[in-house]
């Protein structure tokens, strides 16, 4: 079985309006924030045209791994979802 079948099996349970993960207004990404679409195992962050990047924390996996590499410069928030709201591990 693929790693993305595995993933697959995971639900996640939006908390409308109450993202956990939100990045800090900016006209330009920084090398820190660019990384993150690709090191993200979910997929959740993006590069727009301009320059920009943006995420849609949907299916978010909270491994933390955008959480320490933007730790020093502060260019994201990121507080665990309310009780109920986030992923829910299958098998785990």
């Amino acid at each position: 079985m693929k790693v993305e079948e595995k993933l697959y099996q995971n639900r996640y349970m939006v908390d409308e309006g109450r993202p956990h993960v939100r990045i800090q207004p900016h006209d330009t990404a920084s090398p820190t924030l660019r990384t993150l679409v690709d090191v993200c195992p979910a997929g959740c962050y993006s590069a727009t045209d301009d320059g920009r990047v943006e995420i849609i924390p949907d299916g978010c996996m909270e491994c933390g791994t955008c959480r320490i590499l933007c730790e020093a410069s502060g260019e994201i928030e990121w507080n665990y979802p309310r009780g109920g709201y986030g992923i829910l591990f299958k098998f785990g």
